[in-house]
């Protein structure tokens, strides 16, 4: 499933969760597949945040040598 898919289907077994007539094991099943879920959308937000770090960093910062300076004179 896509990111997007991903989280309907959260939404959704919110909403399952939250009705008084799912029953007990149903919602035990929904609850690990939300958890599933929930691990798999943080996994590709993380994924998503460094690549946006990485577009972000100006090419110069990337090949950059460091530059010592000399500590200054007393």
């Amino acid at each position: 499933m896509s990111f997007e898919q991903d989280i309907a289907r959260m939404e959704e077994i919110t909403k399952k969760l939250q009705d008084s007539t799912t029953s007990l094991d149903d919602s035990i099943t929904l609850f690990e597949e939300g958890v599933a879920l929930a691990q798999k959308v943080e996994k590709s937000l993380t994924e998503i945040e460094r690549k946006v770090e990485i577009l972000l960093t100006p090419p110069e910062a990337v090949d950059a040598e460091p530059k010592l300076e000399n500590f200054p004179q007393k």
